[in-house]
């Protein structure tokens, strides 16, 4: 599989345009729930920007490939309660980095909206949806049209050993 390495400022500029594509919505969260680790960078980023209270629920699908990458998904594990300072209720962002097969974003909408009752809307925004993703985000900065694996910044030391190798 091909990788597409994304710098801090390339990372920058699509977190603005999320940003944007939110604002110019007229959707206003009351919180920004960001999906650790990926989603979070993203969910800072909304948080600070639409001057709401950020959220955090770890989720994850991946476990380590034939390579160890961490490129395989299997099944969904999803933390037993959401990190905040306060109620999560109301209007809700959900924030991850990526619809990959969109599996993981379309599961969380559900465990979200099933435990979190207080919450009477809920939208999602990632930076990138590949083209095969099973769900459509309502905020995205990219439409990938094709499946190459995305090294985010922060993934970089994920990588520098196994490619040098």
């Amino acid at each position: 599989m091909s990788k597409l390495y994304v710098d801090y400022a390339q990372y920058h500029q699509l977190i603005d345009q999320v940003i944007a594509k939110v604002q110019d919505d007229g959707f206003k969260p009351d919180w920004v729930l960001g999906v650790s680790r990926g989603g979070l960078f993203l969910a800072d980023g909304l948080s600070r920007a639409l001057r709401c209270p950020m959220a955090v629920i770890a989720a994850s699908s991946y476990g380590a490939g034939e390579a160890g990458e961490g490129t395989v998904q299997g099944v969904l594990q999803v933390s037993a309660s959401v990190a905040c300072v306060g109620h999560l209720a109301g209007r809700v962002l959900l924030v991850d980095d990526l619809a990959d097969s969109g599996h993981t974003l379309e599961a969380l909408v559900h465990h979200v909206q099933a435990h979190y009752p207080a919450i009477h809307a809920l939208k999602t925004a990632v930076v990138w949806v590949k083209p095969h993703s099973v769900f459509k985000p309502d905020f995205a900065a990219h439409w990938m049209t094709d499946d190459a694996w995305i090294v985010q910044p922060f993934e970089v030391r994920d990588f520098q050993s196994r490619d040098s190798k």
